[in-house]
């Protein structure tokens, strides 16, 4: 009786282990992708510091606040753009257009909502049930459970949020330091890229990864150095007055910080 019983209920378990991949199926022809998303795209300079080489489906990406980390942030939304995904900022009313492109952001996928108001983290997931990217600077701190809350809608939309700040329970952290501009000859010429070393820590990574990154290189997109010398080395060494206008005409970030 009892052994009658046991393969009865192991025959009811295939049946509806069979069911859900029969779902399965179903779903993912009417979505046209898998259920298990592939990361999203991302510059080959970044992909090789990303753990899985490119932001994860259902995690949350944090950044350093400030204006150093606005072309880090561009630099991360223009693939996916590019590849077809649609991306929202949240809270970031000094970026600005004309960077975004620069750094090969499709501004016909961009969608900006510069001022939330005091829901800012309600609009933030409003957006992310719409948009598979999503850029947040939050004004305030987020809780545990509203991060839990929201990764679990993350999860569930195969979403990606960037933040421009702290965030608990992030996949991966991103850093920048060590900027050295290059293109500047004996007192004249423009500044044409500027190579930073980018550090990404995650739970995934035994240990953090690091390495050069042009961001921007030649021309404003993104790439790896090649034997490009920099100019200036570290934030103790800041351009002068004389060199600001290139710089802004390169990076074109008007971020406040």
């Amino acid at each position: 009786m009892v052994g009658a019983q046991r393969t009865e209920a192991i025959a009811d378990v295939r049946d509806r282990l069979a069911e859900v991949h029969r779902l399965r199926a179903q779903v993912e022809q009417v979505q046209g992708r898998s259920l298990d998303a592939p990361a999203l795209p991302a510059y080959p300079a970044l992909s090789r510091l990303l753990p899985g080489g490119g932001l994860r489906p259902g995690s949350v990406y944090t950044l350093a606040p400030g204006a150093a980390s606005v072309s880090l942030l561009l630099a991360l939304l223009a693939p996916p753009s590019q590849a077809g995904s649609w991306c929202g900022v949240v809270g970031m009313p000094h970026l600005g257009a004309e960077a975004a492109e620069r750094l090969g952001v499709d501004l016909s996928r961009l969608v900006m909502i510069p001022d939330p108001g005091s829901r800012w983290l309600a609009v933030t997931a409003t957006v992310a049930e719409v948009l598979p990217v999503v850029v947040v600077r939050p004004p305030g701190r987020v809780s545990d459970a509203d991060a839990a809350r929201f990764a679990a809608r993350l999860r569930d939309r195969d979403g990606v949020l960037l933040v421009q700040g702290p965030w608990p329970q992030a996949e991966a952290s991103l850093s920048m330091s060590d900027p050295g501009w290059s293109g500047l000859g004996r007192g004249h010429g423009y500044l044409n890229a500027r190579e930073v070393t980018v550090t990404v820590a995650s739970r995934r990574l035994s240990t953090p990864r690091r390495g050069p990154v042009l961001l921007p290189a030649p021309g404003g997109v993104v790439d790896a150095p090649r034997g490009i010398s920099t100019a200036a080395r570290g934030a103790s060494e800041a351009p002068s007055l004389r060199e600001t206008l290139p710089i802004r005409e390169a990076l074109s970030v008007r971020e406040a910080g």
